[in-house]
């Protein structure tokens, strides 16, 4: 009698929505969705987090309309997942120019994150990016904001608001405002000495730009790279608080 009670129709329900909101953890949030990731190692995780959530999930969905509830929660993922990935978007979009300026927007490798190429300067900034997430506990930090919104959105509840669009909109517009922000010294630097490039160029017509002028170019830019780094860092440990704030504010 337990056991079919167990099985009924409404918990059922219950856990199809736990695993499809668990579900959007392992495919949009920095970290759990990396692409290294073996599958099974996600849908192992997946399970064990819903078998550990599910006495504190709550729905008042009935089984006709679990459909929709299931895509419901998959966009509730999505939407919370990108306004964290837009932040890293910042460090690429700050890391695709400063490669630009020192020549090396041609040097891409593969992100085993998106399995898009990106330059590399782009990609070793995203990579410390990452390791400062996690030093940070910022994958505790998804956990908790998961765990919270299982308090105040119930399961199958989650409707789209023009808050959640407003934010997006505001960080996809960082993206470009903060990112050139954020790689402005170095192209400061890069601006300063094609001026002094020139006027070199304009008194001694026998020096070689091309042999001389782009090794001291790239290796100026790596000192400031080196300079300006920990307050990269710094500023993206900020932008992600406020994000994780920001989603807080969004489920309460």
């Amino acid at each position: 009698m337990e056991l079919v009670r167990l099985f009924s129709e409404q918990n059922i329900v219950l856990f199809m929505l736990l695993l499809a909101r668990m579900s959007g953890l392992c495919l949009f949030f920095p970290f759990y969705s990396h692409l290294q990731i073996p599958v099974i190692i996600k849908t192992s995780f997946i399970m064990i987090l819903v078998f550990f959530f599910y006495p504190l999930a709550h729905t008042n969905i009935t089984p006709n309309l679990i459909t929709y509830a299931i895509v419901m929660e998959l966009i509730f993922g999505l939407i919370a997942g990108l306004c964290l990935q837009l932040t890293f978007a910042i460090l690429q979009m700050c890391g695709e120019h400063i490669s630009f300026i020192m020549g090396f927007s041609m040097a891409s490798v593969l992100d085993p994150n998106t399995g898009a190429n990106t330059p590399i300067i782009g990609h070793f900034i995203s990579l410390l990016a990452l390791l400062l997430f996690l030093a940070y506990d910022g994958h505790h930090l998804v956990l908790m904001f998961w765990a919270k919104s299982l308090d105040s959105v119930l399961l199958g509840d989650f409707m789209l608001s023009n808050v959640w669009f407003n934010q997006i909109m505001l960080e996809v517009k960082d993206i470009y405002l903060i990112g050139l922000s954020l790689a402005f010294p170095i192209i400061a630097i890069s601006m300063l000495s094609d001026f002094v490039f020139g006027l070199l160029m304009k008194t001694m017509p026998q020096f070689n730009l091309l042999v001389v002028g782009y090794p001291i170019k790239i290796t100026v830019a790596f000192i400031v790279l080196m300079t300006i780094l920990a307050t990269i860092l710094f500023y993206f440990k900020e932008l992600v608080l406020k994000v994780f704030k920001q989603l807080e504010l969004f489920i309460s």
